[in-house]
């Protein structure tokens, strides 16, 4: 898990849209660099690397948004996501799979679960930035 390390956005106008961020991935690795990335456009980012850490990263920080990985230990994305909808009703949330399924069942089911968005990795960084500014 790690702390926030937000930097300046790169335009002022881009400020108002810049978002709490949850990644959760079981691979560290590409947890981490995910997050490194979204930092530098600007978002507070905060990791978990399983399910259970997630639910409980994302009860404390109450993130805009959460990037959740489908097949993680503890709880899967599709669980996560499931829990993440009970939760937070009263206050939108975006969730956005980032997973190695993309079959359309793969979408279907992620769609089933709550998630908004599903990419299949790697997701290319531009695609993502532009969706969390919209």
């Amino acid at each position: 898990m790690s702390a926030p390390n937000a930097a300046p956005a790169n335009s002022t106008n881009s400020a108002a849209r810049l978002r709490r961020i949850l990644v959760a991935d079981d691979n560290l690795d590409a947890g981490e660099t995910l997050a490194m990335l979204l930092r530098l456009d600007g978002h507070e980012v905060h990791v978990a690397t399983d399910g259970l850490q997630a639910l409980d990263l994302f009860a404390r920080v109450h993130p805009d948004v959460a990037i959740l990985d489908i097949g993680m230990p503890g709880l899967s994305g599709h669980e996560v996501a499931r829990r993440i909808r009970d939760l937070r009703n009263e206050q939108p949330v975006t969730l956005i799979a980032i997973t190695g399924w993309g079959q359309q069942a793969d979408k279907d089911r992620a769609a089933a679960s709550g998630f908004d968005h599903h990419f299949t990795k790697p997701v290319e960084p531009t695609v993502l930035s532009e969706l969390l500014l919209k």
